[in-house]
């Protein structure tokens, strides 16, 4: 199982072209385990919604994409008892899910916001790093 970070989602929906839009239509496919809750979607939904940020889907449209990945995802809960860990606390919200949900990786753009997450057994891995492991390309 795996976490998918905004920066990946909003990634594949600002190009049809990349990692990040071959992960998302395996996604959308079934080909990936990944685990969400409640505060992943909330951030997904605030990013993607902005009025700035350059993305051509209407907000209908987001919706449809969210419920999406939330019909497929694997949900989780998780009470936040052990933060700070990490330098941002949106990144601590995503590794956090990564150790409730017993998933080893998370996939991200942004690998070095993750350092020291192999302390709680996750690597932060980028998408298509992801992709040629799991043989999804």
């Amino acid at each position: 199982m795996v976490i998918i970070d905004t920066n990946v989602i909003y990634s594949a929906l600002r190009s049809s072209f990349g990692s990040s839009f071959v992960l998302l239509n395996a996604m959308s496919e079934g080909k990936v385990d990944y685990a969400i809750f409640a505060a992943l979607i909330f951030e997904y939904e605030d990013v993607l919604k902005r009025p700035d940020n350059k993305l051509v889907f209407t907000e209908t449209e987001i919706d449809e994409i969210l419920d999406s990945i939330v019909a497929l995802g694997s949900h989780h809960s998780s009470y936040f008892l052990w933060r700070p860990f990490l330098k941002n606390p949106k990144d601590d919200m995503i590794l956090e899910l990564a150790v409730v949900s017993e998933s080893d990786r998370i996939v991200t753009h942004n690998t070095n916001d993750f350092n020291g997450s192999t302390k709680l057994g996750v690597k932060a891995i980028k998408p298509l790093d992801y992709l040629k492991k799991e043989k999804l390309l």
